[in-house]
């Protein structure tokens, strides 16, 4: 009895909407395939938000009950720590559903020169500390392109970029910045050491302090690797990747970072930049020759199907070949399609409601 009351509790002032937060990155896929939903099956039409992919899994993992969003987009896995605070705030049964590839873009103005860069050119312009002429590592000195890079213009690094909620944010820092980093042979032995002495010698070759310490050496160099400068350089523009492109057209001095989907869309306006050779495309994306480029998920509570109407409709209208699929609409709008037997084994994954485990987080 006490369960069912609990139960009641929880459910009492039921939705008719599904409620969808997370992820910049996801949210006009997410829109678009809600707005399909809506129309073509006379259900209320989603209620997408966005949040940001950190903030979409605090929302996410805050409980079960309609006082909580149903469903969080995210444009990066989601980690260990989001998973273990789902569990504990009583989310247990999660499903994840990857939907497609992004790949992430450094853009800048049509009107502006076309930028060659690399991964080592960002993690130089953009991290909080780079290696010295010693080796050791330094508070970041670099004020324009040119110094980074000598076949680079002299302008000043400038760079809009999203928050540390945002998983684009998160995907930025794994794929170039740590790209970037592991050029330097001490970062790159740091990062794969698990010899307790010889992370202990690179720290104080590179002058990292003792009280950084861990056991492993992946985690000191992520450390290094993901901290961004905080010195007017690196200009944290919010969630919305939108004023991003609205400020780089006016300002065609800078560099903005974002999805892959708004460049396509905005291709009018901005250009994106070639990394290490390779331009940020549809097929180079798909192909994996676009270094700079992730999985794209959302996630659903189980436990929400059933109570709040449409859910299992949206999650059939988002996995149909119509919409994820080669000519699906949200290639359209610039997702990448997966490989068509993961969307098939995914799209079986999600019609038997099947949750994720821990495993490989």
């Amino acid at each position: 009895m006490a369960l069912s009351m609990a139960s009641t509790t929880v459910f009492a002032a039921a939705r008719d909407y599904v409620s969808i937060v997370g992820s910049s990155t996801v949210y006009p896929f997410a829109t678009v395939v809600a707005e399909r939903f809506g129309k073509s099956t006379g259900n209320p039409t989603p209620k997408v938000e966005s949040t940001g992919s950190g903030g979409g899994m605090k929302l996410f993992c805050a409980g079960v009950g309609t006082q909580h969003a149903d469903i969080t987009n995210a444009s990066r896995r989601i980690k260990k720590s989001e998973f273990e605070m789902c569990q504990e705030n009583g989310v247990k049964d999660i499903i994840e559903v990857q939907i497609g590839y992004d790949g992430i873009v450094v853009a800048n103005s049509v009107d502006a020169p076309h930028m060659n860069l690399t991964r080592k050119d960002l993690y130089l312009a953009l991290a909080a500390q780079v290696p010295g002429p010693d080796g050791k590592l330094i508070a970041n000195p670099y004020k324009t392109w040119k110094e980074v890079n000598p076949t680079l213009p002299a302008t000043k690094i400038e760079v809009l970029g999203p928050p540390p909620t945002s998983g684009t944010r998160d995907a930025f820092a794994e794929l170039a910045m740590e790209g970037g980093a592991k050029k330097y042979a001490d970062l790159a032995t740091l990062r794969g050491s698990k010899d307790e002495a010889e992370i202990k010698s690179l720290m104080a070759k590179l002058g990292i302090p003792e009280n950084a310490f861990n056991k492993k050496g992946k985690k000191v160099f992520k450390a290094v690797a993901h901290a961004i400068r905080e010195d007017g350089h690196y200009i944290e523009a919010g969630e919305n990747d939108n004023l991003i492109i609205q400020k780089l057209e006016a300002n065609h001095a800078a560099l903005g970072i974002f999805g892959f989907s708004f460049l396509d869309q905005n291709s009018d306006v901005v250009q994106g930049s070639t990394i290490e050779g390779v331009n940020p495309e549809f097929e180079t994306i798909a192909d994996k020759s676009y270094s700079i480029s992730r999985p794209l998920f959302f996630y659903v509570k189980k436990a929400h199907i059933g109570v709040v109407p449409g859910i299992d409709g949206y999650l059939a209208e988002f996995t149909s070949e119509k919409a994820w699929g080669e000519d699906g609409y949200l290639a359209e709008k610039g997702m990448i399609p997966m490989p068509a037997a993961l969307r098939t084994s995914i799209g079986a994954d999600v019609i038997n409601q099947k949750p994720m485990t821990a495993d490989g987080l």
